[in-house]
């Protein structure tokens, strides 16, 4: 066992030595460091349960309970599906503390594959050199736009990868254009914490793009009476999760999102979906200049009840790209999906995973939040 190691920020870590924590004394760690080898080490040992922090983009952050069993589960479908086999090296560059990371980790050490882990920054891959033959990683939207848009040089490792994982936020239209350059089969995922990472993956690159997601094999999913998604298999421990995810079900395995039930805006009797305008804007900034961070929210209005806002990040739009942008918006919305008002924050508020949080964006704009 000696000979299996990993490396984190360059450091090799001996499998062994992680088990025991014989390295503590003799290699300085940071916090994130700790943290990644603390799970690795309840893994190494056998440990059965693992306490997870959700994310907090959706509600509260809190602190759920998975055992072994699911992460192995949904750890086996990846490995599978993407033809993993041991000895191939998968760079890990999210947040190991959170299920993203933590199921990469997983997958490592039950595909006995080659670990590279890195901080999880805006551009991870200027942290391992041109040479390393990267077979499998997985990003959130913003840093693959940003190695796509920044790091030219960068293609020919993204296309060498057996597979590309995306998710934790939608991938906007410009994004997927981007993804036409790559080679290599990248997939959106739809998943959670409580299911252990993703229970179905969307095509959104090559021939075989898909607007739906394909649930993987063993999943069993449906509705509600609200039409949001249930998910029921080994991932959930047998149990029905009753999610809050709006889909429109295609098969018994296929499914499209169509968005939160709890990101409808009731603005003047007319129910608002915040994914679809969103959509819209993100279309309309397509062949704009360089498309900001943005988002809908509600503010009340006493004539509508709640009138539609628009968030974005950075600098005012000049004048003249605010007027295009709201009227290619009123030429493919409804009177009441289109914003009533503009503002505009320095910088976003984010979660500890690099997610968007909007209720804190809000507070900090002095605006309204439930």
């Amino acid at each position: 066992m000696t000979e299996d190691f990993l490396l984190l920020n360059g450091k090799k870590f001996y499998y062994d030595e992680i088990s025991n924590y014989s390295f503590r004394n003799s290699i300085p760690l940071n916090g994130y460091e700790s943290k990644t080898l603390e799970f690795c080490r309840s893994w190494l040992n056998g440990i059965q349960e693992f306490p997870i922090q959700t994310s907090g983009s959706t509600g509260t952050p809190k602190t759920i309970v998975l055992t072994r069993t699911q992460l192995e589960a949904s750890a086996r479908r990846t490995i599978e599906l993407l033809n993993l086999q041991k000895g191939d090296l998968t760079l890990i560059c999210l947040n190991t503390e959170y299920i993203a990371g933590m199921m990469m980790l997983a997958r490592g050490f039950m595909a006995e594959l080659k670990m590279v882990i890195v901080e999880p920054i805006g551009n991870p891959l200027t942290l391992v050199t041109r040479d390393e033959n990267i077979a499998f990683a997985s990003f959130v939207p913003m840093q693959l736009q940003t190695i796509l848009q920044e790091m030219p040089e960068a293609l020919p490792q993204l296309n060498s990868m057996k597979g590309i994982l995306v998710g934790g936020a939608p991938v906007s239209p410009t994004l997927q254009r981007e993804l036409q350059r790559v080679q290599s089969p990248v997939y959106h995922t739809y998943g959670m914490t409580e299911t252990a990472s993703h229970i179905a993956l969307r095509r959104l690159n090559g021939p075989e793009a898909a607007a739906y997601y394909q649930v993987l094999d063993g999943i069993k999913v449906g509705l509600d009476k609200r039409g949001c998604l249930t998910i029921k298999g080994d991932v959930t421990n047998g149990e029905l999760l009753v999610t809050n995810d709006i889909v429109e079900l295609l098969t018994k395995d296929r499914f499209k999102w169509i968005g939160r039930v709890d990101n409808v805006i009731n603005s003047g009797g007319v129910k608002v979906q915040v994914e679809k305008v969103e959509l819209a804007i993100a279309e309309a900034f397509v062949d704009m200049t360089d498309s900001p961070r943005f988002f809908i929210a509600p503010q009340p209005d006493e004539l509508l009840g709640e009138k539609v806002v628009l968030i974005m990040e950075g600098e005012q739009l000049q004048q003249e790209d605010e007027a295009i942008l709201m009227d290619r918006l009123r030429s493919t919305l409804r009177k009441f999906e289109v914003p009533k008002e503009v503002y505009y924050s320095p910088a976003f508020s984010e979660t500890a995973t690099g997610k968007l949080s909007r209720q804190r964006t809000l507070q900090k704009l002095g605006l309204y939040t439930d």
